[in-house]
């Protein structure tokens, strides 16, 4: 048997859009050969549509546009991912759903069973789990569909959440092959992670796994495709790309075997950013960026990744040397520019400052300078680059990372100003290891740049070592307390100074203010700030 898989960037709310980027890819695969297509999950709607499934005309005008893809279905059959409407009268009102398209004849359709709603999934806010199916018989074998979290294990979930295990049910219903339609997101690592689980499945099932994976960036979320064909045994017979659209016809009857692919984590983190990127702006109908340089290294990665999604004419650099700039950042900066072959435009904020400061003297009068002076740099740069923002139509790019965050080393109204945070979710130490990652073949970012103490340079001599310990203990205790959630009792065992451990974690919990109002990120991690992980910031818990 032939089964195509369409791994396709769908957008969300673009129901014509998706529709002809499904028919397209339908027809080329059928030209190939296919005798079954596949599409990822919620392909018709996009994923994840959120609260639009409750605006208006949405779930209506879905079933509206399935209807019209039905009628231009030949003799092949197309499995599609759409948002089918409860009419039991009791639950949630939708499920998430495949139908499966036969000229005709009347759609058969399949309601995803497993709802995640941890992380950054709330599938239970919106959909009704749905019951259970039979195989259906395609090109005489019978094919038993899931939808995404479906075909998951516990071993690779965040605990026992489920009580019912679909695809050993359509096993035992003599499914002969599985097939997934999936939105799986990225994160650092989970390809390989993947893989392992479905190569798990298809052993444990002793059933051949044709899984359909999204990709794109959808708001924070990235898609990074890695769609793939398993044999009964386990071994990989197809592998598609990661972060790039494309379509495939497998022969599951060939003996045809792909060698595993290798997985370059630092290598997908660089296309998951740069495809995050890429989409946002594209979505979201923008088409130059602006950002300031710093001669730092999250400025300087920021600016590489947007160079290497939007292309070195849409991009815009500004150097905002200050009273305590040193030429060193300022010429890292200039550099940068000159290697990317991106304009930088210059424009100083020592004069403004200092008419700043003798506007709130009188005010001020017998306080000595601390924060607030550092914050009034940072805001003049804000102020400059949304000035750039407005005048020029240009997406401004926040260049915080995700230690700074967590702690509150950034500046409301300042250095936070901005309608995407790039790298919002890459630890320093990672940002690091991704810079040394690019220069990997030549020098793109400074060498300098990558080497000096990091500074905010917003006072004599200043290093953020001032005041945060070493990235890599800041890092550790980070990665511990916001992913894994542990208690500071649990850290502390772990052989880490308490008074360390608080002090951090107080300042993780005191600044959920600032993030509440941080640009929108790319999310790369196990748990990340915004729609990852949501604390309130009203109480009084102590951890």
């Amino acid at each position: 048997m032939k089964i195509g898989l369409a791994q396709i960037n769908t957008t969300v709310g673009d129901l014509a859009g998706n529709a002809v980027r499904i028919l397209t890819a339908y027809r080329e695969l059928v030209g190939r050969g296919a005798e079954l297509v596949l599409t990822p999950e919620l392909a018709l709607t996009g994923y994840p549509p959120l609260d639009l499934i409750f605006a208006g005309e949405f779930v209506e005008r879905n079933l509206r546009t399935l209807a019209d893809l039905h009628d231009q279905i030949e003799a092949v059959p197309l499995v599609v991912g759409f948002i089918d409407r409860n009419e039991s009268g009791s639950g949630k009102p939708f499920f998430n759903a495949a139908a499966i398209l036969r000229k005709g004849e009347v759609p058969a359709v399949i309601h995803k069973r497993l709802l995640p709603t941890y992380d950054v999934f709330d599938e239970a806010r919106y959909f009704e789990p749905g019951g259970p199916s039979s195989p259906i018989e395609v090109a005489g074998k019978r094919i038993g569909i899931t939808i995404c979290e479906d075909l998951w294990t516990p071993e690779y979930l965040p605990g026992p959440l489920y009580r019912v295990d679909p695809p050993v049910e359509l096993i035992a219903e003599g499914a002969e092959i599985l097939v997934n339609l999936s939105a799986s997101p990225y994160q650092f690592g989970k390809p390989s992670l993947r893989m392992q689980m479905l190569q798990h499945q298809a052993e444990r099932l002793n059933a051949p796994i044709i899984y359909c994976n999204a990709i794109g960036g959808n708001d924070q979320l990235i898609f990074d495709g890695h769609s793939m064909v398993l044999s009964a045994d386990g071994t990989c017979q197809k592998a598609l790309a990661g972060f790039a659209e494309e379509l495939a016809v497998v022969d599951l009857e060939s003996r045809q075997v792909e060698v595993r692919p290798s997985h370059d984590k630092i290598g997908e983190l660089h296309a998951g950013l740069v495809l995050g990127l890429r989409d946002y702006f594209h979505k979201c109908g923008f088409t130059s960026a602006v950002l300031g340089l710093s001669g730092g290294i999250d400025s300087a990665l920021t600016a590489v990744l947007a160079v290497e999604a939007l292309g070195s004419e849409h991009v815009t650099g500004v150097a905002m040397p200050g009273p305590y700039s040193s030429e060193g950042s300022v010429a890292d900066a200039l550099s940068l520019a000159h290697h990317l072959h991106i304009q930088c435009v210059n424009i100083p904020i020592t004069k403004a400052f200092e008419v700043m400061k003798s506007s709130l003297g009188e005010i001020f009068a017998g306080r000595p300078e601390d924060a607030t002076e550092e914050n009034l740099q940072a805001r003049l740069r804000g102020v400059a680059l949304m000035a750039l923002s407005n005048k020029f139509g240009s997406l401004l790019l926040t260049t915080g990372n995700k230690s700074e965050l967590a702690v509150g080393y950034c500046t409301l109204y300042g250095d936070m100003c901005g309608g995407l945070a790039v790298i919002s979710d890459l630890p320093k130490t990672l940002v690091y290891e991704l810079s040394r990652w690019i220069n990997r073949q030549e020098e793109i970012i400074p060498t300098s740049t990558i080497e000096k103490p990091p500074s905010a340079e917003l006072r004599p001599d200043q290093t953020d070592q001032d005041t945060l310990p070493p990235y890599d203990l800041l890092d550790a205790l980070l990665a511990l307390y916001v992913e894994s959630n542990l208690p500071v009792r649990e850290i502390v065992a772990r052989g880490y100074d308490e008074a360390l451990v608080r002090r951090i974690t107080g300042l993780v919990d005191r600044n959920e203010y600032k993030r509440k109002q941080a640009a929108p990120g790319l999310k790369v991690t196990g748990r990340a700030f915004g729609m990852g992980r949501r604390h309130p910031l009203a109480q009084r818990y102590v951890p």
